[in-house]
């Protein structure tokens, strides 16, 4: 007999577990969740700071390489991706943020219904156990920890201050709707471990006999008849394909990079890249693998005059054991915490951006790379990227195998205000570090030299040493059947077709004002309702779209 499920979920990361969970809840429908990865049961996973590992280790992400990029002096930039139940909130830098209220109602003022801050507001509560004091805008019960970083370090607290004398407010809570501040973050921790989507929605939900979870199985295509998903086509460790049926609908949760890889690949997208690829079109849309847009962080590194920094405790054997005996014994201590615990939203241009326009992110650790080897000297970071980018990229298929990486343009510092904001944020950067209590701590700007002042050399340290901060978004983006640029409806069914949706941060219109993972959650959290109302009302078939195959 055909193997069939109500509901399957391709993806099993931030949003795949929280909808396997969800939609399996009251036992009335069967859910498959497909996940390409392993189960996640590698130490380094549930040890906060073990992302250093994670981040280079190809079984645990997908490791992906962009293009070079013209703008960018022609450079490549490595894109980890998680590749495990849990996804990227598996292997991610744990910050737990919204984004800014004016985020979410500029999606709902670009004819997206339902997805204004205040309509998505019940769903940031419903997901979290916030260990702040209880407030209109905060909850207390859901399944993802919020945890505040349990003590202060001198560091931060000094970057802070300093920050406050260059007129930034003191918060304690970026995640009322006003970002503008500076403070410690919260984390997706609980009890000194790392608190992923699978930790905190897959498994409690696992023994459910409704719900099949499937790990190392490589989706290959949609299944599509009469312009309606019926299943998905997969493999498992490279073995035979096979087909599992849908009977309700099929969910891609496969991430910014991979959804629209397996729309495109399922006939679904511009028609003339399909043809390019020959692929038959079963959906001509146009807006599949565009409006990629990602942060840029650019990381500032400094020499700090005192051993409090994490290099000084990593950089030697009797350092690691230490910090790591603390950990297993008491759950606490460096290992438990993450390197980024201070950070800021604030005005990199102050006249022209009506929210704050740029994040800081603040490390007691310093190396050449995110997750890299640690710098020889005390060292921290003074990462500052710009929130809402004009720039936008593209994707385009190498290979009609699922398993070959698309190939990725992110057309970084492609505008002037982009170029302009990056270079006023390494200014302010610069200004809160040479002020007051940090002035005080830091001897030596390592990265990129105060030897580089002008315009043009900041930009070009821009250039030269600009990462991504790990948000690639908006690849299948939401809007209205009016924007030909549209993947997804409000409701993030796919255009023109019945029983599949998009439910991760590829359906984003425009990038949000901070880290992506609790807005993926909050996303699936919406969209396991949406997706349940539709199956009471029997309204799952989309709008038809204005394009024709």
């Amino acid at each position: 007999m055909q193997e069939q499920y109500d509901y399957i979920v391709v993806g099993g990361g931030s949003a795949g577990c929280v909808l396997a969970n969800r939609l399996s809840e009251d036992g009335r429908f069967s859910v498959c969740l497909i996940e390409a990865g392993p189960a996640d049961k590698n130490m380094w996973i549930h040890i906060p700071i073990g992302y250093g590992k994670t981040m280079f280790n190809k079984d645990l992400n997908w490791g992906f390489e962009t293009e070079a990029d013209p703008h960018m002096n022609q450079r490549q930039f490595y894109w980890p991706r998680g590749k495990t139940l849990g996804g990227c909130s598996s292997i991610n830098g744990l910050i737990f943020i919204r984004g800014q209220k004016q985020d979410y109602d500029q999606w709902a003022s670009l004819g997206n219904q339902g997805w204004s801050w205040e309509d998505c507001l019940p769903y940031f509560r419903k997901l979290e156990n916030n260990d702040l004091p209880t407030s209109e805008t905060r909850g207390k019960d859901g399944p993802l920890s919020a945890t505040s970083i349990p003590a202060n370090h001198e560091l931060v607290d000094a970057f802070i201050e300093s920050a406050q004398m260059e007129g930034i407010p003191r918060v304690n809570d970026f995640n009322s709707g006003d970002q503008f501040g500076v403070g410690y973050y919260q984390l997706t921790t609980k009890n000194g471990l790392r608190q992923s989507t699978a930790v905190a929605y897959l498994r409690p939900a696992q023994q459910r006999q409704n719900l099949t979870i499937k790990t190392e199985h490589l989706v290959h295509r949609v299944l599509l008849e009469n312009n309606r998903a019926v299943g998905i086509e997969l493999s498992h460790k490279g073995n035979a394909k096979h087909t599992i049926r849908a009977k309700k609908e099929v969910i891609l949760s496969a991430g910014a990079i991979q959804s629209p890889q397996l729309l495109l690949l399922s006939g679904i997208g511009p028609a003339e890249e399909l043809m390019k690829m020959g692929i038959p079109v079963q959906k001509n849309l146009k807006g599949v693998a565009e409006n990629l847009q990602d942060h840029l962080q650019l990381r500032l590194i400094y020499e700090v005059a005192k051993p409090i920094t994490n290099n000084d405790q990593l950089r030697n054997l009797w350092g690691k054991s230490k910090i790591g005996l603390q950990w297993l014994l008491t759950r606490s201590g460096p290992l438990a915490i993450g390197i980024n615990q201070g950070g800021a939203f604030c005005y990199a241009l102050p006249g022209e951006a009506k929210t704050p326009d740029v994040q800081f992110h603040f490390g007691t650790l310093s190396a050449d790379q995110a997750g890299g080897q640690v710098h020889p000297f005390s060292g921290c970071t003074i990462s500052v990227c710009q929130l809402r980018p004009e720039s936008r990229g593209y994707m385009r298929l190498k290979s009609t195998d699922p398993a070959q990486s698309m190939a990725i343009h992110p057309n970084y510092l492609s505008t002037d205000l982009d170029r302009r904001t990056a270079i006023a944020s390494v200014r302010l950067a610069r200004r809160i570090a040479s002020t007051g209590p940090l002035g005080e701590l830091l001897i030596r700007e390592h990265r990129p030299g105060l030897d580089q002042q002008s315009d043009e050399e900041v930009l070009e340290f821009c250039r030269n040493y600009g990462a991504t901060i790990f948000h690639p978004s908006g690849t299948a983006k939401m809007g209205s059947a009016h924007d030909e640029m549209a993947v997804v409806d409000d409701r993030l069914r796919v255009h023109g077709l019945e029983g599949l949706r998009v439910v991760d941060a590829s359906i984003m219109p425009t990038l949000v004002s901070g880290n992506t993972n609790v807005p993926v959650v909050m996303i699936a959290e919406k969209a396991a309702t949406m997706i349940l109302e539709d199956q009471k009302k029997h309204l799952s078939p989309s709008p038809e779209y204005s394009a024709v195959a």
